[in-house]
């Protein structure tokens, strides 16, 4: 509806007093006094004031959502509040194909690398049962404003206004609640796959989750293994240390799974971001792995299906012997949000520019 359409009830209004008072009448010949004494009345400057509330309310800037939206219970802008009180367990059971979920943690400045992912899996059939965990309120309803009940907040949320690097106490204070979500998932009796948004799906990575196993994860080391290499967890190197991935990982709802995530959770806290050690959650993944080895099943996925940055993108000869074999390209070892979509756009796995029309969210 027009400004010009929801203004021309007020002459009507007028006739009844709420624009003037009932003794008042118009007179041709006097209308500019009358205009004024109006205004300098008090009933004049009250109506002025809700006729400013009302445009204020109802009539949206260029650009900007009206007020009402924020509190309307339905519409084109969705129930924005209804999503601050939103539970993951309820999220988790509108999202879930066949018990399982498909998860990611995403913040405001990273909603077009989500974007791109999304497009990927949607590209898989696989869309529907993803969940994303919002870092923030405007991702919390950004997400749920497009695409209703795909997004869950956990509390407490960080700010959302920087895009964190690797490294940085933003990013730590963000992937170290990793864990934490993926366990609150088990517990619901889900099976989860999470994925960092700084991925692409070139084909369905379920079907090489192979066996019945506790935790499946990437290795994210560079050197190129035989394509028959071994799926138990890497042997530390030379400083003792294994190099798995903690960005791509499936889990069954386990006991072993269970107590792995715990593990993590604890090395965490054990291996606090600093000034001096700019740590991150994946060396407490593979601390914990290392630490539940004995009672946790674990397996680790082909290289050449699920290969880190370092590799994919650095070692042309290897994508080109190993083409066919990839379902999801991390683009890691690169940091900077420009610099990872720009990396994608290069090799042509940027879709969210020229593929919108395949994403539930549209585009952002």
């Amino acid at each position: 509806m027009s400004l010009n359409q929801r203004q021309q009830p007020l002459p009507t209004v007028a006739k009844h007093g709420l624009l003037m008072s009932s003794r008042a009448s118009f007179s041709a010949a006097q209308p500019q006094g009358i205009v004024s004494s109006f205004l300098l009345s008090r009933s004049g400057l009250l109506s002025v004031l809700v006729l400013l509330l009302f445009l204020v309310v109802f009539v949206p800037l260029p650009g900007r959502r009206p007020m009402f939206a924020l509190f309307s219970s339905s519409g084109d802008y969705g129930p924005v509040s209804r999503w601050k009180d939103y539970t993951l367990a309820r999220a988790a059971a509108s999202a879930a194909r066949n018990g399982t979920l498909i998860v990611s943690a995403v913040s405001e400045p990273f909603l077009p690398l989500l974007n791109n992912w999304l497009i990927s899996v949607a590209r898989q059939k696989r869309q529907d049962q993803v969940l994303i965990f919002a870092e923030d309120y405007a991702t919390l309803y950004e997400i749920n404003r497009r695409w209703p009940r795909h997004a869950v907040l956990v509390q407490p949320a960080p700010d959302s206004q920087t895009a964190h690097n690797f490294g940085s106490q933003g990013f730590f204070n963000i992937t170290s609640r990793r864990p934490r979500h993926l366990l609150d998932i088990l517990e619901l009796g889900y099976s989860v796959m999470y994925n960092d948004v700084d991925m692409v799906w070139v084909a369905d990575p379920f079907r090489y989750l192979e066996g019945n196993h506790d935790v499946y994860f990437a290795d994210d080391e560079v050197a190129v293994k035989p394509l028959n290499h071994s799926h138990d967890l890497p042997r530390p190197g030379t400083n003792g240390k294994t190099y798995v991935c903690s960005c791509m990982i499936f889990l069954r709802p386990t006991r072993g799974a269970k107590k792995a995530l715990s593990s993590w959770i604890e090395e965490i806290q054990n291996q606090p971001w600093s000034e001096n050690t700019h740590t991150n959650d994946q060396p407490a993944f593979n601390s914990a792995l290392n630490k539940t080895a004995g009672e946790v099943d674990l397996y680790l996925l082909p290289q050449a299906t699920f290969p880190p940055g370092g590799l994919y993108f650095r070692n042309g000869d290897w994508v080109e012997r190993t083409r066919g074999l990839h379902a999801i390209v991390h683009n890691n070892y690169i940091v900077g949000l420009q610099n990872k979509i720009q990396r994608f756009k290069d090799y042509g796995l940027w879709l969210a520019d020229n593929h919108t029309d395949e994403s539930p969210l549209g585009r952002i």
